[in-house]
């Protein structure tokens, strides 16, 4: 069982830059075809800055950080017996290239069902810009099978 002690454990933080070509190729490879994330004229008619974040972008910077799988062997859990159970997003505020984001982790709730037999690690990640503007919470489960 993996032990309700990490409830609220933070880890170190992380810092991006966001980059265009990023971006554009990142937009291409889901398949988004809105000129504003590719297309610099256009994003700036619409109103950002320079190119936004694409939906889901900020959980793939998330993982460009040293260790990414890390905090998953801290908690002591089996990676051969791990899925990827869900995640969600709430935007605050966009995020174009040219931002830098702060990633900041912690665990937020370990629960188990089926008599232990699935754990849950909930992981709550606060993304915050140069500015200190608060950008977008994600949230991870990540499900643990036992036995």
């Amino acid at each position: 069982m993996i032990s309700k002690n990490h409830i609220g454990r933070v880890f170190p933080p992380h810092t991006i830059e966001i980059e265009k070509g990023r971006l554009r190729f990142f937009a291409k490879a889901i398949g988004e075809t809105d000129p504003i994330y590719t297309d610099e004229a256009a994003a700036h008619a619409a109103g950002y800055p320079s190119l936004p974040v694409p939906p889901t972008f900020l959980f793939g910077l998330d993982l460009e950080q040293d260790s990414a799988f890390g905090w998953l062997d801290e908690l002591g859990l089996n990676l051969e017996r791990i899925l990827h159970g869900e995640q969600s997003f709430t935007y605050h505020t966009p995020a174009c290239a040219g931002d830098t984001l702060t990633f900041e982790s912690r665990i937020a709730d370990i629960y188990d069902k089926k008599n232990g037999a699935l754990e849950f690690i909930i992981k709550e990640i606060k993304v915050t810009n140069q500015h200190g503007a608060h950008v977008a919470d994600l949230r991870n489960t990540i499900v643990q099978r036992n036995g």
